[in-house]
């Protein structure tokens, strides 16, 4: 229990973004990672963010993958945006252009950044799986 890897092509349409959300959850759960109501609620919220970020600077087709191992959740969210110099992170300072979800991000996961992938960007974070991680 609380492993597994998991992901799915999302379209640019406004439900995708609750859609996402309700996958996350029911991935969480089946992994065996709801007992941590936690994880499951703040996993939710960061990926929503993502989500919304993704489709609000690309416009395009994203792709959600989960992996839960060794204690870490990581979700990815890849699309075909360009990630530039104010989102290139690992873990100091955020600089966001507007909004408030990769203030979330930077506030609530463990680690998350955005590398450059061909003609799209992933953005990502993680968070502990354990009782007692952040």
């Amino acid at each position: 229990m609380g492993a597994g890897h998991w992901s799915a092509e999302y379209e640019p349409r406004p439900a995708v973004v609750r859609e996402a959300r309700a996958q996350v959850r029911r991935q969480l759960e089946g992994w065996g990672l709801a007992e941590r109501g936690d994880l499951v609620d703040t996993a939710e919220l960061l990926v929503s963010e993502l989500a919304t970020h993704a489709l609000l600077r690309s416009g395009s087709r994203f792709r959600l993958t989960l992996t839960a191992a060794h204690g870490v959740l990581r979700c990815e969210v890849a699309d075909r945006g360009w990630c530039g110099p104010e989102e290139e992170k690992e873990e100091e300072g955020c600089r966001a252009e507007s909004g408030r979800g990769l203030f979330l991000v930077d506030a609530m996961a463990r680690r998350w950044g955005c590398r450059r992938e061909g003609a799209g960007r992933t953005s990502w974070f993680e968070l502990g799986t354990c009782p007692f991680g952040h």
